[in-house]
């Protein structure tokens, strides 16, 4: 299944895209797997995981990815996980091209 919405980026700026790659399919085991694309003056905002984690593994573009507080750029190639208890947020305000990442959450 693949379905693609647009939803406002939390408490940062402007809006994401998701394409579910999987959906209804996960049953209880995975959150989310989606195509997410921030555009160039987006951001997502920082927030949480609790009882879950995320991993990005980033397709294109490059952007600053505030990992619990730390701050780097990420770009192709590269992978994030934030565990249960930990925050992430990713900020493409000052980009040049959209950063287009797979996210994967996971039960824990």
């Amino acid at each position: 299944m693949k379905k693609t919405v647009a939803m406002p980026s939390g408490n940062g700026k402007g809006e994401l895209k998701l394409e579910l790659v999987l959906d209804e399919e996960l049953g209880d085991k995975c959150g989310l797997y989606a195509k997410v694309t921030i555009p160039v003056g987006s951001t997502l905002a920082y927030h949480e995981h609790h009882g879950e984690g995320e991993s990005y593994f980033v397709l294109s573009g490059e952007a600053i990815y505030d990992d619990n507080g730390t701050k780097r750029k990420i770009g192709p190639g590269d992978t994030t996980w934030t565990p249960s208890g930990s925050g992430h947020g990713v900020d493409n305000s000052a980009g040049s091209a959209d950063l287009v990442f797979m996210a994967l959450i996971v039960k824990q």
